[in-house]
This record gives structure tokens, sequence and C-alpha cells, in this order.
């Protein structure tokens, strides 16, 4: 009797709890319920808390809403002049629409990524297959992220999916024609190098040119104009001397001056003997005009 009367309260308390679960449901932060009733989807939970549902006729899923990551497998994409890249892309995706996504894809992760990995690779070939193998190397990083991204999105806008980013994390030449490639990017630049120096040098003779005409001209004008100068002065000292010895006894004076200081420059060695000619000038100052 005391074990039946045991029994009963706990059979009654297990029943409520049963009843309270079938009726209740908890959603968490980053993630969404979904509420069917008969298979159809009712309602979208998304905000974090405790929920009531009608037990045995409404059921509840939950997907996730955090971001996801997902690393997409290598792949051969050609480019516009038929070169062939190897791309590894990782993307970043979420759940923006649950019910599309139920809807279209059952909420299976695996079934979204293979969806996603398509959409990717397909704008991934769309880009790199409209650009040169230069101009996807030039434009590697965000320009070539952001286009991916933008054409991926619209081939999933039906699938309730965001891809938050499609970025190339690797980017490179199959092993076959790589080393090819590579000298030949190399030898690009050195003749781009080689363009850049010779345009350079000549450049930097024409400089020179120019500056050694400026140089001569100045150096011609500079010469011509000492040479103005000079016949100036010496005009100018043939006008003061002219004036100076304007008259007969300042010429003669001048002459006078001129012999002594001759004479003393004769008289200036060893020597303390002079001949002179008995017509000279000096003959005449020293012995007057006697012959």
């Amino acid at each position: 009797m005391k074990k039946k009367i045991l029994i009963l309260p706990l059979a009654v308390i297990a029943i409520a709890l049963f009843i309270f679960y079938s009726c209740t449901y908890t959603v968490y932060p980053k993630e969404y319920a979904a509420i069917r009733q008969f298979g159809k989807v009712t309602r979208i939970e998304s905000d974090p808390g405790l929920y009531f549902k009608v037990p045995f006729i409404e059921t509840s899923q939950f997907i996730s809403a955090a971001t996801v990551i997902y690393d997409i497998p290598e792949s051969d994409v050609i480019t516009r002049d038929k070169k062939s890249m190897i791309t590894n892309t990782y993307v970043l995706w979420k759940v923006t629409d649950p019910k599309k996504y139920i809807q279209t894809l059952n909420a299976i992760s695996d079934r979204a990524q293979e969806r996603i990995e398509a959409a990717v690779y397909n704008a991934t070939k769309t880009e790199i297959s409209s650009m040169t193998q230069e101009e996807v190397i030039a434009a590697r990083g965000e320009q070539l992220t952001s286009a991916i991204t933008t054409n991926a999105q619209e081939d999933l806008e039906g699938y309730g999916i965001e891809i938050l980013q499609a970025e190339i994390k690797a980017l490179d030449l199959p092993e076959d024609n790589r080393e090819a490639v590579y000298e030949r990017m190399i030898s690009e630049r050195q003749n781009i190098a080689a363009s850049y120096t010779a345009e350079g040098e000549s450049e930097a003779q024409k400089i020179k040119n120019e500056t050694d005409k400026q140089v001569s001209i100045k150096e011609s004008a500079a010469r011509a104009t000492a040479a103005s100068l000079e016949g100036e002065g010496e005009a100018e000292y043939m006008k003061i001397l002219s004036e100076a010895y304007n008259t007969e006894d300042k010429a003669e004076f001048y002459n006078y001056s001129r012999s002594i200081e001759a004479l003393k420059n004769s008289l200036s060695g060893s020597e303390d003997t002079i001949i002179l000619d008995k017509d000279s000038e000096l003959v005449r100052i020293l012995y007057g005009n006697a012959d």
C-alpha cells in the first residue's frame, strides 16, 4: 500500500514534466526556432527566451544563426588569356531567413555548403575568366573578394543564406607551367626596369646638355663684359694720362720721371756702371743740353 502511495505522486510529476517539456521550448542566442504544424512552418522565433507550443500538434526545429566558416576545395579556373590558375577559397556565411532555408534546403548544412560551393565557384570562374592573368594577380585581395562575394550572394538570394565574405586565400599557378610563367613575369619586369632606366638616362642627358649650354652662354657673356670693361678702363687710363700731360712742361716732367725711374732700376743690381748714348734722354737730363 505504501509503495502504491509513493508511485502515484512520482507518476503525476513525470506526466507533468512530460507535458511541460512538450509544450515549451527555449531559444538561445544566435539561434532560430522554427515551429511546424503538421510539417508546415507556421512561425519563426529568433529572440532568446522560453516559448510555448501546442503539444503533439506543433514541433520545433532549431537552426543556428551563427556565422559559419567553410573551406572550399581547390578549383582550377581559366583566365581571359587562356591561362590556368588554381584558387583556394574560404567562405563566411550564415542563415538570415530560416523559413526559406528550411523550404529550399530543409535546413541541412551539408546541402547548404554544397550550394554555397557551387555559387562561389561560378562567381570565381566568372570574375577570373573576364580578366587576364596579370589583371587577376593585380586584383587579388579586396577587389576580387568583393566581386566574388557579390556575385555568389546574388546566386543564393532564394535560399535564406547570406555570404558575408568569399575570399581567395591562395591563388597559384599549375605546377607544370609555374616556372615558365614566373620567368616570363621576371623578364617583363626587367624590360620595364630597363625602359625606365633608359628614360631616366635620356632625361639626365637633356638636363646636362641644357646646363652646359647655359654655362657656355654665361661664360661668353662674362668674357664679353670683361673685355668691354677692360677696353673702357684702358680708354679711361689714356684719357687721364692725356689730361695729366697735356702741356709741354707736364710732358717734360713725365719724361724726366720715367727716365729717373729707368736709371734707378738699371743700377739696382751689382753693376754700378751704365753706358748711355750721347743722344739719350738720360744724358740730356744728367748733363743738360751740352754736347
